[in-house]
């Protein structure tokens, strides 16, 4: 039986972010991008995945933007995988992710931690609002329906944060 998917689930950015890099394999793989991986061969080897799984989901991050496939090898053609622009924006919210995952950890447990490249010094990263400089990660900041909300969407947040529907 198909799942049932709401209108308001198909227009949610977290929904279609998910979609697109909330899988395991995935988001290990852009992670490895991140680190400086290009060639199908590093990042089997570091993942242990299977070429198979590798293939697909190589296909699915070069068919949605976020990585591009360039030939670096001539006879036999063998090709690398580069982070496009689009790709690159992800990396504060890789970033993120880890920092939530060692938030949760005592610091002589974390086996990865987030430096400054010239002073070695961990950071703590924390998402902020680009104009004021404040913290989201607090109650004050809530999501409400956009412009282009459809009416499901807009029944979601109907009343909700100020906003008439």
């Amino acid at each position: 039986m198909a799942a049932r998917v709401r209108l308001e689930d198909r227009e949610c950015p977290l929904s279609k972010t998910v979609q697109h890099v909330g899988e395991w394999w995935t988001l290990l793989i852009l992670h490895d991008a991140f680190d400086g991986f290009t060639r199908f061969d590093q990042f089997q080897e570091n993942l242990r995945i299977s070429s198979s799984m590798l293939t697909s989901r190589l296909k699915t991050l070069v068919a949605e933007g976020l990585l591009e496939r360039r030939p670096y090898q001539t006879n036999p053609t063998r090709h690398e995988y580069v982070l496009t622009e689009y790709g690159r924006s992800l990396r504060p919210v890789i970033v993120a992710l880890a920092a939530w995952g060692n938030s949760r950890l005592d610091p002589g447990k974390r086996s990865m931690i987030l430096v400054d490249r010239e002073s070695g010094e961990e950071v703590d990263p924390v998402v902020v609002d680009r104009t004021t400089g404040r913290r989201v990660d607090t109650d004050e900041f809530v999501f409400t329906h956009g412009p282009a909300a459809s009416e499901a969407m807009r029944a979601r947040y109907a009343g909700a944060h100020g906003q008439e529907s």
